[in-house]
């Protein structure tokens, strides 16, 4: 009943329990097959404890036990009458008590082996030698270094280890600016699509200074003295008289600043690959806003991934689908197909400043990808009961997607797609009907299906005004 020393070779499993071969004791495949004799095996279905190990080794019969006196009995003995007791003679409230601690328990267990684990590290007892390499030769070792921080900069505090404590208090710091300003330039290029400082992976001498470098050091002592509350900063910038401009621009003010580094008109920019599909699921109703969770698959083309990985791709389903792109799996060096269209980074290499592409490719993926096509019907039976005239539920779906109303030419062409769309579908009813199927969302079955279907090619249309609004 008490566990025993052992020399462990392998302990690892290499296929799924449900495997057809037969189960094998002493049989594995490291070093010689078990010798030797097993005199008893028991297989449960749970992790047992400590406890009920040590009553399993209690070899004497209960009869025997129980003629004892209670004052001979050894605590294994006294244990195991106990247990006997609890699951055969006690009241019925006080087995009902005793199920559901083991049934807590073992959920317990369950829960505890569920949690994923990470790599944690620790300071070694003694610090390792670290010497200067004489041209980055690793066998040319030079001057011997110690932990520090550059003398430019602020000292770590006095009196404490100089380890990834010290070192990280350092970093957020108030006498140390610098993570903040790093910080605060990151926002500034996610509104504005490039940085107060337009080098935002460089800081050093041979960046760029600067454009408005007291707005730099306002934004950073304020994200530090807000307690580096993030959402409050980014409600900071969006609320701004900067951001809040139209982002018209003249002949004269191009000439004067082409690039926009004075910010006297409001960005335009192309958003990120993640934040491209949220905000069609978002505008759509669709987007799953759980916070937290382990990774999800999407949609993906069928053999994509055993092409690229050789492993199948296991799809997932209901609101796993919706998720924020966030929370899409990601293999380091395997990025969704359908992110990678629209320039989204590999994770091999850091990296703060994205590529902006335009491409045919972006414009087909925006019309066909199913998440987006998904989008764009439910969108569509959206704006279908919430407005009434054909004009109406247009114009609401363009307030959705642009958060502005249609210009009397944008609903005129709107309007026109949607009389041909419903045309070609009252044609066409099985066609009508494969598009409504393009998606797990289900499909409102108290719609007209060739009215939806036609709404949902205009609700596409919407959800990609910049690729398609000025060529229809």
């Amino acid at each position: 009943g008490v566990e025993q020393q052992k020399n462990i070779l392998l302990d690892a499993l290499n296929q799924a329990f449900d495997s057809p071969e037969p189960l094998l004791i002493g049989g594995g495949g490291v070093g010689a097959p078990f010798k030797g004799r097993i005199d008893d095996v028991h297989v449960y279905k749970r992790n047992l404890s400590d406890e009920e190990i040590a009553l399993l080794a209690t070899g004497e019969p209960l009869k025997k036990v129980l003629a004892m006196a209670p004052a001979d009995r050894s605590p294994r003995q006294t244990a195991s009458l106990r247990a006997y007791y609890l699951d055969r003679h006690a009241p019925e409230h006080i087995r009902a008590a005793q199920a559901r601690v083991v049934d807590l328990r073992a959920k317990k267990t369950v829960f505890e082996e569920s949690l994923p684990t990470v790599m944690v590290m620790e300071e070694r007892p003694e610090p390792r030698e670290t010497f200067f390499l004489d041209r980055g030769q690793y066998d040319k070792p030079g001057e011997k270094v110690a932990r520090g921080v550059p003398a430019s900069l602020h000292p770590l505090s006095p009196g404490v280890p100089a380890d990834r404590l010290a070192f990280a208090r350092w970093l957020v710091a108030p006498a140390n600016p610098l993570t903040a300003r790093v910080t605060v330039n990151r926002f500034w290029q996610s509104y504005f699509g490039a940085g107060i400082v337009k080098t935002v992976d460089d800081f050093g001498a041979q960046g760029d200074a600067p454009s408005h470098p007291d707005l730099l050091d306002w934004l950073a002592t304020e994200l530090m003295a807000g307690g580096w509350d993030v959402k409050r900063f980014q409600k900071l910038i969006v609320t701004s008289a900067t951001y809040r401009q139209s982002s018209a621009v003249t002949a004269e003010l191009l000439e004067r600043d082409p690039q926009n580094r004075l910010f006297a008109r409001g960005p335009r920019l192309r958003l990120p690959a993640e934040t491209i599909r949220d905000q069609a699921l978002a505008i759509s109703g669709l987007l799953n806003e759980q916070l937290g969770g382990p990774s999800v698959k999407p949609y993906q083309p069928p053999g994509l991934w055993k092409e690229l990985t050789g492993g199948e791709f296991v799809q997932d389903h209901g609101e796993k689908l919706y998720r924020r792109s966030l929370y899409t799996f990601w293999k380091r060096t395997i990025a969704p197909p359908s992110m990678m269209i629209f320039d989204a980074s590999t994770r091999e290499a850091c990296s703060v400043r994205e590529t902006r592409t335009n491409t045919p490719l972006q414009a087909l993926a925006l019309l066909n990808e199913v998440t987006f096509v998904e989008a764009a019907r439910v969108l569509a039976a959206r704006v279908m009961r919430e407005a009434g005239q054909p004009d109406e539920r247009i114009a609401l779906a363009f307030r959705l997607a642009a958060a502005r109303s249609p210009s009397d030419e944008e609903l005129t062409i709107l309007g026109g797609s949607l009389v041909r769309h419903l045309r070609k579908f009252r044609r066409q009813p099985d066609e009508a009907a494969k598009l409504l199927k393009v998606g797990e969302a289900p499909a409102d079955d108290g719609l007209d299906p060739c009215e939806l279907a036609a709404y949902t090619a205009v609700a596409n249309l919407i959800l990609n005004l910049d690729e398609v609004i000025t060529k229809e």
